[in-house]
């Protein structure tokens, strides 16, 4: 396992020094979430249509619609299964981390 890169952390000394979103520098000593993650989700995209459902549930936000197809940042995703439990069509799996 590799180690995450390492940013900066800068001092908060107003309100407006606070990062907007779920992610900030400020906040995180990693500009990666996933390194610890053990499963990874996987979109089949023949059985995919596009519903969003998964990009609607996803907590952390890392699924979006890209030239008509669903992608998976992995740099972001945690690996909580959410998008696959909520995939009606059954098009994600959650496979092992390699």
């Amino acid at each position: 396992m590799t180690r995450p890169k390492v940013s900066e952390v800068k001092a908060i000394k107003t309100i407006k020094d606070l990062p907007v979103g779920t992610y900030g520098s400020a906040f995180n000593l990693v500009e990666k979430n996933s390194s610890w993650r053990s499963v990874k989700p996987i979109i089949n995209e023949d059985l995919c249509v596009q519903c969003e459902e998964c990009y609607l549930t996803c907590p952390d936000g890392v699924i979006y619609l890209d030239n008509f197809e669903m992608k998976i940042d992995y740099d972001f995703c945690k690996g909580c299964g959410i998008c696959a439990k909520s995939c009606g069509m059954k098009a994600i799996t959650m496979e092992r981390e390699e």
